[in-house]
């Protein structure tokens, strides 16, 4: 944050960071989040099948292939399968895509002085990114946890040692009492390492967006078109998933209940040692083929969103 306070001074802003605070961002990151989230879901649950897939333990599911998946899946557990762990999954994604937002601007105008025209820069565009990430990690993390352990229940558990949970609530409630808020913050310390993926990721993208309207002459901060959003979103969430995407598969299998590893740093060399790299990046055809059009929509809704609240804010003041 002392970086942030030179910068802000620097720039002449104030130096509460509560005075930057636009709700508005957080709403529209809600809706871009809760809208990706219901139509994208069952690729989310079949990525974490394939990643948790170790080839060793037997109660878990094999799948040959991404159509092959959805195909068992619906066969064997119906439509509702694939919308396992969905109620998690809307309340994670809408509120750490809203949360991230809402502190990522605010950070961000804070260090900018209040001036949302002044051009940041790749490092503290990274480090906004990065601190809003852990903010939220911090307060969605629980979530996370419940939302992974309801899409790995494969249809009734057959071994009573394997908790069954009958929906969010109760699957936060079980985990609290057996597990403690240990339990809860399970995959923390790769999701901490994951901060990365996410600050990559609006790293390039307000870059890109900075230097397509330098390249226009017009105010980094001017409103593009749809199909420009669309663009730098794909392009943005290609190269941090490229990147990052072994923090994923780690976190999933230390959030998995049916596996066992003392920590993270056993889960990646069990992981290294019985599947090779190829471990680290299993899920990631289905990974791509939800994380791409989710971005694409999440990033679309929040701007335009975003855009309509705060000059509709505007006009009112």
């Amino acid at each position: 944050m002392a970086a942030m306070n030179t910068k802000s001074t620097k720039f002449g802003g104030k130096l509460n960071l509560s005075s930057h605070v636009k709700y508005e961002h957080l709403v529209a990151g809600i809706s871009g989040g809760v809208t990706s989230t219901l139509i994208l879901h069952p690729l989310d649950l079949i990525k974490i099948r394939f990643a948790v897939n170790d080839g060793r333990t037997t109660t878990v599911p094999q799948y040959s292939s991404l159509s092959s998946a959805f195909s068992t899946i619906f066969r064997q557990e119906g439509f509702r399968g694939l919308y396992k762990g969905v109620t998690p999954n809307i309340w994670g994604s809408g509120s750490s895509w809203g949360l991230y937002f809402m502190f990522y601007n605010t950070i961000k105008t804070f260090i900018q002085g209040g001036n949302t025209t002044q051009p940041l820069g790749p490092t503290l565009h990274m480090l906004a990114a990065a601190e809003s990430g852990v903010l939220t990690l911090i307060l969605t993390n629980p979530i996370w946890v419940v939302k992974t352990r309801l899409c790995l229940q494969y249809g009734a558990e057959t071994s009573s040692k394997h908790t069954e949970y009958r929906g969010m609530v109760d699957a936060l409630a079980q985990i609290y009492r057996k597990e403690g808020v240990r339990g809860l913050y399970r995959g923390f310390v790769p999701g901490i390492l994951g901060v990365s993926h996410g600050a990559l990721q609006f790293m390039t993208y307000e870059e890109m967006k900075n230097y397509y309207n330098t390249y226009r002459k017009l105010p980094i901060d001017t409103k593009l078109a749809t199909s420009e959003y669309l663009a730098f979103a794909a392009i943005s969430k290609l190269i941090a998933a490229a990147a990052t995407y072994p923090y994923q598969v780690i976190r999933a299998r230390m959030q998995d209940h049916h596996l066992n590893y003392t920590s993270s740093w056993d889960c990646i060399k069990q992981t290294w040692r019985y599947e090779g790299a190829v471990g680290f990046y299993k899920g990631i055809q289905a990974s791509l083929t939800r994380v791409l059009p989710a971005t694409m929509i999440t990033f679309v809704i929040y701007e335009n969103v975003s855009h309509y609240l705060l000059q509709r804010s505007k006009t009112k003041t």
